[in-house]
């Protein structure tokens, strides 16, 4: 398969104006208005290629890119941010709390000891091999990011609202989109990792979580957000409730 075929394979609508690209184990999501675009998260460094040829397939030029909203500072979502941020000034939103750790005040990411206390896992060791040649070991510190200008939806392409759920970092949030029945969820609810072979929703392995009792309690939080499909930051496309998905993911977390 061609890589014009791999990209195409990657990009799925969810629904009109709506994408999830797959990139190398993480996933972005575009949402466009006409020529306006937003972009949630970018993936690691080394899917930069990936994240630009995926807007241009779609019509889509980076200067469109009204703003990037992150759902958390890990390097694995935040990989083309500030690339985007100094090239085309496009402006960068997250949570208030999220902000310290975009510019690497702190860095609140799983660590090599770690890693390496789980690396009798199966998939663990390839999947650390694949983030480091994926650039998950680069400074991705994002010089200029801005806390959200307020409540409720942003005044942005498909007027996601930011809804806080802590626990996989301390200023992680997902985007729901309430008309359209969507939920992008990040890493707060995913539907698959490389790291595991578990599939359907679910939740990170506890390696990856700031503070795991807080991940568990903000699924309580994605449970009362009407979406019927989810748009996760690892795995695939999710058809079905969110409140659903979360008590599962509830469930296999206990």
């Amino acid at each position: 398969m061609d890589g014009k075929a791999m990209l195409e394979e990657a990009i799925v609508q969810v629904t009109a104006g709506v994408h999830i690209v797959h990139g190398s184990n993480t996933n972005w999501v575009v949402l466009a208005d006409g020529d306006d675009v937003t972009l949630i998260d970018t993936g690691y460094p080394g899917d930069r290629a990936a994240l630009l040829e995926s807007l241009a397939a779609l019509g889509h030029r980076p200067e469109a890119v009204r703003a990037v909203l992150v759902t958390h500072a890990h390097a694995d979502h935040l990989g083309s941010v500030e690339y985007l941020s100094a090239t085309f000034g496009t402006p960068v939103y997250m949570h208030e709390a999220e902000v310290p750790h975009a510019r690497r005040e702190f860095l609140d990411q799983v660590s090599v000891g770690e890693i390496l206390a789980n690396a009798w896992r199966p998939r663990v060791l390839p999947w650390a091999l694949h983030a480091v040649r994926s650039g998950g070991l680069t400074d991705v510190r994002v010089s200029s990011p801005q806390a959200f200008p307020g409540p409720g939806p942003l005044d942005l392409p498909g007027w996601p609202v930011p809804v806080h759920t802590p626990g996989h970092t301390a200023g992680h949030c997902v985007y729901h989109l309430p008309d359209a029945g969507l939920l992008i969820s990040g890493d707060a609810l995913v539907s698959g990792h490389a790291a595991t072979g578990q599939r359907g929703p679910q939740l990170l392995p506890v390696m990856f979580d700031r503070d795991r009792a807080e991940t568990r309690e903000s699924l309580r939080i994605i449970e009362e957000l009407d979406a019927d499909t989810l748009l996760p930051g690892h795995g695939p496309l999710h058809r079905g409730s969110a409140r659903s998905a979360a008590q599962l993911a509830y469930e296999r977390a206990s």
